[in-house]
C-alpha cells in the first residue's frame, strides 16, 4: 500500500490533534512522528511549536498518567515509576508529581485491595493466603512496607 504524502502544515496538525486527544510525553510524540518521514529541522520545529503552544507539556502528561493509573486501574507507585520510565520521563519529574496521589487513597487502595485478593483464597493456610496476598499486591505495584502495614491493621 502507498503511503500518502503530507505537507509540513498538515503533518504539524496532526500532532497537534494527537496531542489535544490525550495528554502525551516527548517519546509518545517521537514515536509518532517517525509515520511521517522528516527531516531534523522539521521534527525539532514541530516539537517546539508544540511545547510553546503548551500541546506538550511534560509535567501535565505524568500527572494525568499517575493519576489514571492510580485511581483507574489501582496501581502501586512502584509499577506507575515503572512505566513512566519506560517512556522516559526523568526520575525528578516522577519523584515530583507522585504527590498526585493522595497517602490517605494511597492506603485504603492497598487496603481494599488486600482485603478482596485475601478472601478469594480459598482452601488454603493462613500463611500461604498472606503469602500469596503480598506477591499479588508487590505485582500491582505496591511497596512491601506499606503491604505489611496493611496486614497489621487488618489483624
Amino acid at each position: 500500500m502507498e503511503k500518502k504524502s503530507y505537507t509540513f502544515e498538515e503533518i504539524k496538525q496532526k500532532l497537534v490533534n494527537y496531542c489535544v486527544y490525550q495528554d502525551r510525553c516527548h517519546a509518545e510524540v517521537e514515536q509518532k512522528m517517525k509515520e511521517f518521514l522528516l527531516i531534523d529541522e522539521a521534527r525539532e520545529e514541530i516539537i517546539l511549536y508544540l511545547l510553546k503552544e503548551n500541546f506538550l507539556n511534560e509535567e501535565r502528561f505524568t500527572r494525568s498518567y499517575i493519576r489514571g493509573k492510580f485511581y483507574i486501574k489501582h496501581w502501586g507507585k512502584n509499577k506507575i515509576r515503572m512505566n513512566l520510565k519506560q517512556k522516559q520521563i526523568s526520575e525528578k519529574m516522577i519523584t515530583i508529581c507522585l504527590d498526585e496521589i493522595d497517602e490517605d487513597d494511597y492506603r485504603k487502595t492497598i487496603a481494599r485491595i488486600y482485603d478482596d485478593y485475601i478472601s478469594r483464597q480459598k482452601g488454603l493456610q493462613e500463611y500461604q493466603k498472606k503469602s500469596k496476598t503480598i506477591k499479588y499486591l508487590m505485582s500491582r505495584g505496591f511497596e512491601y512496607e506499606f503491604i505489611l502495614d496493611t496486614i497489621e491493621n487488618y489483624k
